[in-house]
């Protein structure tokens, strides 16, 4: 097996702000590593979304890339062998799990070309009963808000990022705008274990489908009291990154939110959704922003999910890449072979 990495430039139709300091877009710019792994004159294709937050990079997902490439019994020289390779990648790049989802990515769409399958399918799962998506509208001025709104008038569901001195104006006026939506909030993290509950409490009013990571990860016996108080369900992402830690999130909170990039890949969510289901937690199925190649990696699973946030690449202005269907405000994954991802003739590269 040969593997290797290209670095591409996305770009957002708007900033991109939340609340965590260090993780919003403010330009337009995002950086994102187009893993390619080939074999018996098969590609498959994964992408890279590394986080500063969770100390990783572009240069830090390539670095991990090249190494791998380099080191020939990480890989095997059996691309079906995805467990023992994901478990030997994830023992020497557990640092880099965005860079593992990528290669994890790859190794389920060249399989699935080779048998002629879409990986939904190679999963034995049912892509034609995906939830509808969420479409998140960033921290803005209420005219780019509105303007983002209106934009998404055919999803029902809107995932507002809060966590400002300004969240209550801005509610008002999604509310105005959209009196008849799904509103899912996410804070990530802003708030204190001091003030959650009265910020909870506040936003209750506006009819909030759930709040997500009220405050910063790592502070469970807060988040247990804060869930128990809450009158709006509670669900965590920055608390709930790799499997390891959804054990410990039963019983404070409502449902956890999974994605490729945190935990290393199809794989390693599949268990993360298994403990969940055995531990009562809901699931959430979200993603960065992305192209098309990683979030159809996310919407291979996305029938198992109670809840859906796989809209990275409808975030972007120029996404060179195709491989999902849009119905209505559902993300369908391909019928195609592997991932279904096409290189679009338009990119110039």
């Amino acid at each position: 097996m040969r593997i290797e990495a290209e670095r591409i430039t996305l770009h957002t139709r708007h900033p991109f702000r939340i609340a965590r300091p260090g993780a919003s877009v403010e330009g337009s710019d995002v950086h994102r590593l187009i893993v390619k792994l080939q074999h018996e004159g098969i590609i498959g294709f994964g992408e890279a979304a590394p986080s500063p937050y969770y100390r990783q990079s572009v240069d830090s997902a390539e670095h991990c890339v090249t190494a791998v490439g380099q080191a020939p019994s990480l890989l095997g020289e059996d691309p079906m062998a995805v467990l023992p390779i994901v478990e030997r990648l994830l023992e020497a790049f557990d640092d880099q799990r965005a860079a593992v989802a990528a290669i994890d990515a790859a190794l389920h769409d060249w399989i699935g070309k080779k048998l002629n399958i879409p990986v939904w399918r190679l999963l034995g799962l049912d892509a034609s009963v995906t939830p509808p998506t969420s479409m998140t509208i960033g921290l803005d001025e209420p005219d780019v808000i509105a303007r983002k709104i209106e934009q998404a008038r055919d999803f029902h569901a809107l995932k507002i990022k809060v966590g400002t001195d300004h969240d209550i104006e801005t509610l008002t006026l999604v509310r105005k705008l959209a009196p008849d939506r799904r509103l899912r909030l996410d804070a990530n993290g802003a708030w204190t274990p001091d003030n959650a509950a009265e910020r909870i409490l506040a936003m209750a009013a506006f009819e909030p489908e759930l709040i997500e990571q009220p405050i910063a990860a790592g502070q469970h016996d807060a988040l247990r009291k804060i869930h128990a108080e809450s009158p709006v369900p509670i669900f965590v992402d920055e608390d709930c990154v790799r499997p390891r830690d959804v054990p410990a999130l039963a019983g404070c909170v409502t449902g956890v939110n999974i994605k490729l990039a945190k935990c290393g890949g199809i794989r390693e969510a599949l268990r993360m959704i298994d403990l969940a289901r055995t531990l009562g937690l809901k699931v959430m199925l979200g993603c960065m922003v992305e192209s098309s190649v990683g979030i159809s990696a996310a919407a291979q699973l996305a029938s198992l999910a109670d809840l859906i946030d796989l809209d990275g690449h409808l975030l972007l202005e120029d996404d060179p890449f195709e491989a999902l269907a849009i119905d209505g405000d559902r993300v369908i994954p391909s019928n195609r072979p592997g991932l279904g991802v096409r290189k679009l003739a338009t990119d110039p590269a």
